[in-house]
């Protein structure tokens, strides 16, 4: 019981966790959790040098010498820090919430919502960003992008690249939670953990067969426009082999949760 239930002055370390929120549940984490709160903590750092940076340029701008590699920095710096951040919010639950009855509900009424929020809405989104992403950084990659500006900061391509890296860090945080809350529910298994997430392991499987496929078509066929590949007839079998993949990844589970049982007893 808290320090604000029973009316007492709160304790050192209650008050440790209003103001780092990673020690929030930390019994609870595991090391992919420590790991995005470490990376969060590092990153936190930017704000402050963000802001030493905005007072600075404003500063230097009014005396007529504008520098446009700090404005780069500053959207560099900005960008960086704030997708670091959504890993850490997802890990820490720190993110704000509108929903004021969340809050009353018990822990495992708690731990279902957020795994219906995170396994069937959020999770396919950051899936499909990683996607987009990839392809956004590695076009820039190839382009050898740079600022807009003659004396701006250039490789931007290393920001971009920095992008799908960051939402794959997120997706490592929200499997991470899922765990933990099915956990909560006395559920551990992989079964569990896709079902919690049907969806997003679906899209993501589709993802990978598409790509497996493409490349099929592509190594085989190398006379083929690559813009051609996707009207090959193969390419509708990925949802098919996604499917298949999906049942297959449960089946194995039920099997070794009942072979482990049997173990037990």
């Amino acid at each position: 019981m808290s320090s604000e239930q029973t009316g007492q002055v709160p304790s050192l370390e209650e008050v440790i966790k209003i103001t780092d929120p990673g020690e929030i549940n930390r019994e609870e984490h595991g090391p992919i959790d420590r790991l995005v709160i470490f990376i969060g903590n590092i990153f936190a750092w930017l704000f402050p040098i963000l802001m030493i940076a905005i007072v600075f340029q404003v500063i230097v701008r009014k005396m007529g010498h504008n520098q446009a590699w700090l404005d780069d920095a500053q959207w560099w710096m900005y960008g960086s820090a704030m997708l670091a951040g959504l890993a850490y919010a997802v890990t820490t639950n720190s993110h704000v919430r509108v929903d004021i009855f969340h809050a009353k509900f018990s822990r495992e009424k708690q731990a279902r919502i957020e795994l219906f929020g995170l396994g069937w809405l959020f999770l396919p989104f950051l899936i499909l960003m990683t996607d987009v992403l990839t392809h956004y950084a590695w076009s820039s990659i190839v382009s050898r992008e740079g600022s807009d500006s003659p004396t701006g900061l250039h490789r931007l391509y290393l920001l971009k690249s920095l992008l799908p890296i960051l939402f794959l860090l997120t997706i490592l945080a929200t499997l991470s939670a899922m765990k933990r809350y099915l956990a909560r529910l006395g559920h551990s298994s992989l079964a569990a953990m896709i079902i919690a997430g049907l969806p997003s392991f679906l899209f993501a499987a589709q993802l990978l067969a598409h790509y497996a496929l493409w490349w099929y078509v592509r190594l085989t066929q190398p006379d083929i426009k690559p813009s051609r590949i996707n009207r090959e007839p193969i390419m509708d079998n990925a949802l098919w082999l996604a499917v298949g993949i999906i049942a297959i990844l449960i089946a194995l589970s039920l099997l070794a949760n009942r072979l482990r049982s049997k173990k037990g007893s």
